[in-house]
């Protein structure tokens, strides 16, 4: 697995520990980063094949774990083991996995498109309990239009439903 910035050495860490070991590290004695025991955001955590392609994606888009160390570590082995779209990534593959993470900031209700810009701003749109989640600057979605398309998709909301919208901005670490 491929990550030089701490944030993502931690993730890495934690999805070797859980493939290779069944254990789930503990943030505090098992080297987390200081800062992330001090902080509570939602994260992403996306895996990529060497090429580029997508193997596992799952975050959470508000914070749902005691600190954002909890919040990497869950969501790495969530997106190693749990993503719906891929088979569990297995021991073998780990060597040719690149792993980003991203911290969500708290997202804000957006009153026309206008607001949005896909290479600034993850999306979420939102009718009743469906949600559909776009993270911002994504190979191949250059317009607000096909990021709300696709975050429409997600939720299995239809292009004639009104829809809410939020926008949010990530720190993205590799």
């Amino acid at each position: 697995m491929k990550g030089e910035h701490p944030y993502v050495k931690w993730a890495i860490k934690s999805i070797e520990a859980w493939l290779k070991e069944k254990r789930l590290l503990n943030p505090l004695k098992d080297g987390a980063p200081v800062e992330l025991l001090k902080r509570r955001a939602g994260a992403f955590v996306s895996l990529h094949k060497l090429d580029g392609s997508l193997r596992g994606c799952i975050g959470t888009y508000v914070p749902t774990k005691e600190n954002l160390a909890e919040e990497i570590r869950d969501n790495a082995i969530a997106a190693a083991v749990e993503d719906p779209r891929f088979l569990p990534v297995s021991t073998n593959e780990l060597d040719d996995i690149k792993v980003s993470v991203d911290i969500l900031s708290e997202p804000e209700e957006v009153s026309g498109i206008n607001q949005l810009d896909p290479k600034k701003y993850g999306i979420i749109v939102a009718k009743g309990y469906r949600r559909g989640l776009l993270l911002p600057d994504l190979e191949g979605i250059d317009t607000v239009q096909e990021q709300l398309k696709i975050a429409r998709r997600k939720a299995g909301i239809l292009d004639n439903e009104k829809i809410t919208v939020y926008r949010f901005t990530v720190e993205r670490f590799y």
